[in-house]
């Protein structure tokens, strides 16, 4: 897909202008996408998100992704804070070439891996040269 971009951050939403009903701190996940052949291959950085607490839908060309944070239970005397939790949200547009009816995703260790199947009309394929009569 040399000049065409399959995916990109959204113009529209971001966690800075989304109302949210949560009184939680929202960050921006640390995104890799890598393209293959077949494929846009999404890893999101959600520390502290278990898979059931990852919400991934795909509506009007836009991947939404939000990851709600559990707070664990800490007990005794704080001396020290640099740890910031908070959930994340971040919005992508979503190319045509994807066939968005076949996007699937697994959260492990604190990484989704998200899958964006390409249509079969954008795969490159290879043309057989024939020798001339």
């Amino acid at each position: 897909m040399s000049n065409d971009r399959a995916m990109a951050k959204s113009d529209g939403a971001s966690p800075q202008t989304v109302e949210m009903t949560r009184d939680n701190q929202y960050f921006l996940p640390q995104v890799d996408i890598f393209e293959t052949d077949e494929e846009l291959v999404l890893y999101a950085d959600v520390p502290g998100v278990a898979p059931q607490d990852v919400d991934l839908h795909f509506e009007n060309g836009e991947l939404i992704l939000q990851g709600r944070v559990t707070k664990p239970e800490r007990t005794g005397k704080f001396l020290a804070g640099e740890y910031r939790e908070g959930d994340y949200y971040r919005v992508f547009q979503v190319h045509e070439s994807i066939n968005s009816t076949r996007i699937t995703a697994e959260c492990n260790n604190g990484v989704l891996t998200v899958h964006l199947p390409k249509e079969e009309r954008v795969k490159p394929r290879k043309v057989e040269v024939k020798a001339a009569k």
